[in-house]
């Protein structure tokens, strides 16, 4: 749309606030373009979140969506397959230690909506699924040893039982609709999880309903994260003013004047 900062300006046009997060994409490897963004936000005092579209192998949108697994085989160290997979994450890996460096905190998200059965991370069973999650979060911890990750486990909109890669390997848990609504219907499946003291993020959306409705239905998220461009543009007006100027809404005007 001419500019990566295109939402950002709209947001801005329109309500006069800024939002404190910023939601960026690791997509079409796209590495020094989002480190750059992030760090950037993180030095004008935002929150940053990472989220991924990639093949097994790499690529981008096409390739998360088309790209058919064997599970037995990615998973399994001594074949070729796994060690190709793992040689992409790297890539990742090494832009986020970049990140750590410059002591930017990263929200990150990667196998969104693992349990709707789109993207490849989601084409085999939840235990398959679970062993690729928690094969990432080691290999980031553990062998990159990256401490500046917030993991965030994010589901479709279904939050399907038997997905949950556990307590001890995600921070946050989350759902997403496009459907116009305050997603308590999300809510809901969240709290039957049964995951301890995680926040819940509204980690996708399109059109926003009235902020009034999340707090009605006492769904307040942690954050919400409206999708890009066409997305953006169809919260022009009251929606985004409404919600950028009520009392529930931080802005990165907000954070900012906490360290002032």
């Amino acid at each position: 749309m001419g500019s990566p900062d295109y939402e950002m300006d709209l947001i801005r046009r329109e309500t006069g606030k800024t939002p404190a997060m910023r939601g960026l994409d690791y997509m079409n490897s796209d590495f020094d373009g989002v480190t750059k963004r992030a760090k950037d936000w993180w030095n004008r005092g935002g929150l940053v979140t990472i989220c991924w579209h990639t093949g097994i192998y790499g690529g981008a949108f096409r390739e998360s969506q088309n790209d058919v697994p064997d599970f037995h085989r990615l998973l399994n160290e001594e074949t070729e397959e796994h060690r190709k997979m793992i040689a992409n994450w790297d890539r990742a890996a090494q832009a986020l230690a970049e990140l750590q460096d410059a002591g930017v905190v990263v929200l990150w998200r990667p196998f969104h909506e693992f349990d709707g059965g789109w993207f490849w991370w989601g084409k085999g069973t939840p235990e398959d699924f679970v062993q690729l999650w928690r094969l990432m979060y080691k290999r980031y911890t553990e062998h990159f040893q990256l401490n500046n990750l917030i993991w965030v486990l994010g589901y479709s909109g279904e939050v399907r039982d038997g997905w949950y890669v556990g307590d001890d390997f995600c921070d946050v848990i989350g759902s997403d609709t496009y459907d116009g609504t305050e997603h308590r219907a999300g809510w809901n499946k969240l709290l039957r999880i049964g995951a301890k003291n995680k926040p819940f993020a509204f980690h996708e959306c399109g059109r926003l309903p009235a902020i009034r409705g999340f707090v009605d239905k006492n769904c307040l998220w942690s954050w919400f994260l409206i999708w890009h461009t066409n997305w953006a543009d169809a919260n022009r007006g009251t929606i985004l003013r409404d919600f950028y100027n009520d009392e529930h809404v931080i802005t990165l005007e907000d954070i900012q004047d906490l360290f002032r």
